[in-house]
């Protein structure tokens, strides 16, 4: 059994001479080696790589194939249906067990789990989007100690929870001819159920980190530094940290220099401290000033013993969304340090389906394939994650704005005090978890909810009464328009918040005069690129056109007999219920029909990149009328045909060079 690592975190309290050497102050352990997995029921083990998930151990194992490879998504729904179980052993030793506190943290469980310590249930989860902390010092054992999760199948945890809710809701991604479905009723990532860009693949395990954390006296859990305002040339800062103290007492915290004692009381506590930053570094958007993210050092101390080290960064800035009537309609806009800006990017979706697979190298490149383009704000669209701390420390250093989502997107959720409860710890973990990070602009109640209970039809597709709608509604209302702007309020009161996206709907011209529009006319209305021109609304937050990825992609995950449009894997690609035939239209509207199907992906790339053009020209020529334009969509979760600029390999479509030119 191999020993694991320890990530010591605070290294620079090694002139505090007073503390004997064999004391714990703060470290964590990453559980990542030994673990295993079996389906449940079954005696029959095999290795595991964690973080991971269950279809990505299946096939390093030669389980099953490449998940990705022909038409084996469909193969492979079997294994949505099944229980899986993971466990590992690891090491702990009489320092670890001195510390008056050991807790587990589970970053990221996917989804229903149950989780014990050496055979006693000490946590069970229920929302991927969570973080699930556990205290386990009476548990842990000398030597080696057992963990064992088992995973319970999203389809079979939610059920009888469908089949005994009082109403058919809503589950707007699950296009698959499969029931129950229940994505809307499971805080998982939504597009793993499937959507028009994305195969279904609902996964189980532990796709972040675990780690076994020990500490004495005090430890800071969070630390969170905004912008209060920008003056004459100085900043006024604030700084607001959560610390948990094990007892009642004085402790020293010293921030950048500055030493403070403070009375803690035992439990957690919130500290402020104010300071101001003359002549700032402003952060801004494309910033090539490599100084404008400041580093803050906080040390915590208790009657001079070592307790706790932080080390953040943050940026100076504010930014601002406009949205408020005005003379021609309701304005949507980004004011950045005070000046109007006009916004110009993407929709940003998860790169992969497994999410393991997202490594730092990938995350590097596809945003600076981002800024390269000239982009200044990515949407982190809703029904995918809230995204790695990666995502966000790269758009904080390459100077891109983010709209973050809350994750719900295009359905109804179901009203119960468990569910509001969860998502309410959800969302308020990832606040807290993103809000110092400069780049953050937006704060997003959903994803297309509002404007799909308006003019999809829903009432009548499920048969609701005027009384269930009123009761349904309600409760939506309530969750993005009274809770979550609550939390925000609460908890990052400097970063704006608006329920929905978009706030209005394209099917009338005056719309187009008012808040965010998703423009789908070309595409879903089948209306032609011209009509790009003369529908812009006053923030372009969605809108788009299908390409194929290049011949070289398919083939990775195709055999040479299946690339022709009409084969059976093909057609599978093709996720959009208009998609293929949308496509050759309009091929036909600009160039000769294609001869092969080589040539066939090819026109398609470049007829999408006409139809990008042709939108982001009007656009811009409507500024300031226009705030912003965000096509739908940057990159890809698989290799298929989809509305992406870069493909899933990172490969850049003949359109990323028309977005490039006009973005610079």
């Amino acid at each position: 059994m191999k020993k694991l690592f320890y990530l010591f975190l605070p290294l620079l309290f090694a002139s505090c001479s007073n503390q004997s050497e064999h004391e714990i102050i703060f470290q964590s352990k990453v559980i990542s080696e030994n673990w295993e997995f079996s389906e449940a029921g079954k005696s029959e083990w095999h290795p595991a790589k964690v973080p991971g998930s269950v279809h990505m151990d299946l096939f390093h194992n030669q389980i099953i194939a490449d998940p990705y490879f022909e038409n084996n998504e469909l193969k492979q729904r079997w294994i949505e249906t099944k229980n899986w179980t993971y466990r590992t052993t690891f090491e702990v030793d009489s320092l670890n067990l001195s510390a008056q506190r050991n807790n587990l943290k589970f970053n990221g469980l996917d989804t229903y789990a149950k989780v014990y310590l050496n055979n006693a249930l000490i946590l069970t989860s229920n929302n991927m989007f969570r973080t699930w902390e556990v205290p386990v010092h009476d548990l842990l054992q000398l030597g080696m100690n057992e963990l064992r999760i088992e995973f319970e199948s999203p389809i079979n945890h939610n059920k009888e929870a469908v089949k005994n809710y009082p109403y058919t809701l809503p589950s707007g991604n699950e296009t698959a001819d499969i029931e129950p479905k229940v994505a809307n009723f499971t805080r998982k990532a939504a597009y793993q159920f499937g959507w028009d860009f994305a195969p279904r693949f609902v996964t189980s395990g532990i796709w972040k980190t675990i780690q076994l954390q020990d500490w004495n006296y005090a430890r800071i859990t969070n630390v969170y530094t905004y912008t209060k305002a920008i003056e004459e040339g100085i900043a006024f800062m604030e700084t607001e940290m959560e610390i948990e103290a094990i007892e009642t007492g004085q402790y020293e915290l010293e921030i950048d220099g500055i030493r403070k004692v403070k009375e803690l009381k035992a439990g957690i506590n919130v500290v402020k401290h104010s300071f101001e930053v003359k002549n700032p570094n402003l952060w801004s958007i494309n910033n090539e000033d490599p100084n404008y993210l400041y580093k803050q050092i906080i040390f915590l101390t208790k009657e001079g013993k070592k307790a706790f080290y932080s080390q953040t960064e943050f940026g100076i800035r504010t930014i601002e969304l406009v949205n408020e009537p005005d003379s021609v309609g309701t304005s949507f806009f980004f004011k950045l340090n005070g000046k109007k800006i006009f916004a110009q990017g993407a929709n940003y979706i998860p790169q992969d389906v497994f999410l393991s697979r997202v490594t730092p190298a990938k995350y590097e490149k596809l945003i600076q394939q981002a800024k390269t383009a000239g982009m200044n704000m990515l949407r982190v669209w809703g029904g995918g994650i809230y995204e790695r701390e990666i995502f966000y420390e790269l758009c904080d250093k390459y100077g891109i704005m983010v709209w973050q989502d809350f994750m719900f997107a295009g359905s109804l959720y179901p009203e119960s005090e468990e569910f509001t409860a969860n998502i309410t710890q959800e969302v308020i973990e990832n606040i807290k978890r993103l809000r110092s990070h400069p780049c953050l602009a937006l704060w997003c109640g959903n994803n297309e909810q509002e404007v799909a209970w308006k003019n999809w039809g829903w009432q009548k597709q499920f048969g609701y009464s005027p009384e269930d709608s009123a009761k349904i509604w309600n409760y939506q209302q309530y969750l993005f328009r009274d809770l979550i702007p609550k939390l925000v309020a609460e908890h990052s009161s400097t970063i704006d918040y608006t329920p929905t996206s978009p706030l209005s709907n394209w099917g009338t011209a005056e719309n187009f005069n008012h808040g965010s529009m998703h423009y789908w006319g070309v595409w879903h209305g089948k209306e032609p690129f011209e009509n790009f021109e003369k529908n812009v609304g006053r923030f372009m937050v969605e809108y788009g056109f299908q390409s194929f990825p290049s011949l070289e992609t398919l083939k990775k995950t195709m055999d040479d007999s299946s690339l022709y449009l009409n084969s059976i894997a093909m057609q599978n690609r093709q996720k959009s219920y208009i998609g293929n035939g949308l496509i050759e239209e309009h091929i036909k509207q600009y160039f000769d029909a294609p001869s092969s199907f080589e040539e066939f992906v090819q026109l398609s790339q470049e007829t999408q990149a006409k139809g990008l053009k042709m939108a982001i020209d009007a656009h811009q020529r409507r500024r300031p009328y226009c705030g912003g334009t965000l096509f739908w969509q940057l990159n890809d979760c698989w290799p298929g045909p989809s509305w992406s600029v870069i493909d899933y390999y990172g490969n850049e479509k003949i359109a990323y060079e028309v977005v490039k030119k006009a973005f610079n």
